[in-house]
């Protein structure tokens, strides 16, 4: 793909290890349309280009409203009429029952580490958490501090624990597991059977990534920004019986009932981050809906993992094989932590970025969202082959 002539070619970097050799670096990005790079951030992560070109030429005069989304009111017919097709399209594409509400909420899917034994239990009450992971470990820490959270199975951040060894509590008031561990790259393939009590799942980084049969959960919640759009929005999906139960001393902002009876409005709510899911939604449901996205999702999974192990031990996957991501696959090379800081250097001056592994456990992470183009993760799994091939 030729590079806009707008578009400057990146410096080369100077990479501590004498393994590289200059000569050898990729020197021109490959580049998307308007100069993309490809963004394999773990979040906020790439949207479709053309959603972000939609709402491009939406920006100023939504419609012919003669405003933008961000200067309408949010009780206006215009807001409500986006909101509404929003949540249609996403009851649509989850084939959400008619028993659950649809809640647009703020405060990221950590401030539901709060609401949810807010508004599923009392103080002195006891509830279950499948601890997998960083983000698994961080909603029982938070669980801890309104009721008695009990760590009813704890992995080892590569992999999932046999749920015939989980260790369910007698009249728990839910089970809370995270599906997907976005620093770890550890997801569950299908939902635990945990008898009675309400499944509550974090699926903020594989929301809309397959489909979901919505009537096992009794509460699905995921941030916004790893697949469905902007940062700014969190979805709550929660069956009706659940709602009604929050404590007495529940604030408002955190109370779904208040946020059920006035359609996801008690205050302003992030309108533009609502708007942008919206168009995501349309999207995906005029390109094969969730099924396509799962298919496509696997394709590209694959290439990363069949590079890794087709490399005869010069990149590792740290994951157990059957709890592979789909959406956040780490990968290192074990010989040398040298060639993984110039591994990033040089994918990030051929067009790849945000490959770094979190801070908490090094290497590389390649995310590869529902809006990756499989064009740059071949993109990824090629230069994989290119550089072990050069460094092995």
């Amino acid at each position: 793909m030729t590079r806009p002539s707008h578009v400057r070619p990146r410096a080369a970097r100077t990479v501590s290890t004498s393994a590289v050799a200059s000569a050898d670096r990729p020197t021109a990005p490959k580049l998307q349309s308007h100069g993309r790079v490809f963004n394999f951030s773990a979040g906020p992560a790439c949207l479709p280009a053309a959603v972000l070109e939609q709402a491009q030429a939406d920006l100023l005069n939504w419609q012919g409203s003669g405003m933008s989304v961000m200067e309408m009111s949010h009780r206006g017919k215009e807001f409500i009429a986006i909101t509404d097709k929003a949540e249609a399209d996403l009851r649509s594409l989850l084939s959400i029952p008619d028993n659950y509400k649809v809640l647009f909420l703020q405060g990221g899917a950590s401030t539901q580490f709060a609401a949810i034994p807010l508004n599923l239990a009392e103080e002195g009450d006891k509830a279950d958490y499948v601890v997998t992971g960083a983000w698994s470990k961080k909603a029982i820490g938070e669980g801890k501090r309104f009721l008695l959270a009990n760590a009813a199975a704890t992995g080892d951040n590569k992999s999932i624990p046999d749920p015939s060894t989980w260790n369910l509590t007698e009249g728990a008031k839910y089970v809370h597991y995270c599906a997907n561990e976005t620093i770890g790259g550890v997801e569950f393939k299908a939902p635990p059977s945990v008898g009675d009590a309400p499944l509550v799942v974090d699926m903020s980084s594989n929301f809309c990534a397959r489909p979901v049969d919505v009537s096992k959960y009794g509460v699905i919640y995921a941030g916004a920004q790893k697949n469905i759009g902007p940062a700014g929005v969190t979805i709550v999906i929660v069956r009706e019986d659940l709602l009604g139960r929050a404590r007495a001393s529940t604030p408002a902002m955190l109370d779904w009932s208040v946020a059920a009876k006035d359609g996801s409005m008690y205050n302003t709510p992030p309108c533009w981050s609502i708007y942008m899911c919206g168009l995501v939604f349309a999207h995906v449901l005029a390109n094969g809906g969730l099924e396509a996205v799962e298919a496509n999702n696997e394709k590209k999974a694959k290439l990363v993992y069949d590079a890794v192990e087709a490399s005869n031990g010069f990149y590792a996957s740290p994951v157990a094989r059957e709890a592979r991501s789909l959406t956040n696959v780490p990968f290192t090379i074990p010989s040398s932590p040298d060639l993984e800081k110039a591994f990033i250097a040089e994918a990030a001056q051929a067009g790849m970025v945000q490959l770094k592994g979190h801070r908490s456990v090094g290497g590389m992470r390649a995310s590869i969202y529902n809006f990756m183009p499989l064009e740059g993760v071949q993109t990824l799994a090629d230069f994989m082959r290119e550089f072990a091939a050069r460094h092995a």
